[in-house]
């Protein structure tokens, strides 16, 4: 029974705008080091608590606003932010990992971009200092990119997402808990990567939890697509739902 709620209730989410249940979301035009990029932000109330949210290597397409609807009607402002360029949406294998390439030689630039993202954010009303950064696939390495960084949020979430640390790197700067979900089917990221970043984030004594799910490969969030496990889905996004409702204040 819980499970057809679920259902019908995801369904009847993802049919409606975020302005039905109090939010308005907005494309938002924003400049970083003379790039333009495109984002998506929502928020129900000034006061709400903030999610920053990072793509996967399609870009920011309707996946994300979708899921930053479904994030604002639990009562969170969210941005959905660009790191690839306003317009840029590749839809071609090749062009999906030229312009996470880019990112992954440069990470550099990959930091600032989110820095920027956040800056932008900051810039219309969001509580930067309340705030959980989250992302899928690509977007959950970048998550990753930016604790190792040492941001300022309280949480970061990885749905799928990279997990290998880059030479040169490690926690040491960390701050805020981590929460990671992975597919144990995962053959891209593999498991042990998985056990490797367990290990690492042990080591530097960073709280966190990590979660794998059975027979769940790559993208098993993914709506319509081949990979996609709803029952991964499901749980996970609870998952999420929980650790979101305790980490931040409302």
């Amino acid at each position: 029974m819980k499970t057809l709620q679920y259902i019908i209730s995801a369904l009847l989410l993802l049919a409606l705008p975020a302005a039905a249940f109090g939010a308005m979301g907005n494309s938002v035009t924003y400049t970083i080091d003379g790039r333009t990029y495109e984002g998506y932000y929502v928020s129900p109330s000034e006061r709400a608590p903030f999610v920053m949210l990072i793509h996967d290597w399609d870009g920011l397409t309707d996946y994300e606003v979708k899921r930053a609807d479904m994030l604002a009607e639990l009562g969170y402002a969210v941005f959905a932010v660009d790191l690839f360029g306003a317009g840029v949406r590749p839809t071609e294998v090749k062009d999906k990992r030229q312009h996470t390439g880019e990112l992954y030689k440069d990470r550099e630039k990959m930091r600032a971009l989110m820095y920027g993202a956040l800056d932008e954010a900051k810039r219309r009303g969001a509580d930067t200092k309340n705030a959980v950064v989250m992302g899928y696939c690509f977007g959950g390495a970048a998550v990753l990119e930016m604790a190792r960084s040492g941001a300022d949020v309280k949480g970061f979430t990885t749905f799928h997402g990279g997990l290998k640390t880059p030479e040169g790197q490690d926690y040491s700067n960390a701050r805020g808990q981590i929460l990671v979900m992975h597919g144990s089917a995962d053959t891209a990221i593999t498991m042990d990567q998985f056990a490797a970043l367990a290990n690492e984030l042990e080591a530097a004594g960073i709280p966190h939890e990590m979660i794998t799910y059975g027979g769940a490969p790559h993208a098993f969030t993914v709506w319509g697509e081949d990979r996609y496990r709803e029952d991964a889905d499901q749980k996970s996004w609870r998952r999420f739902t929980d650790f979101l409702e305790a980490t931040l204040k409302k």
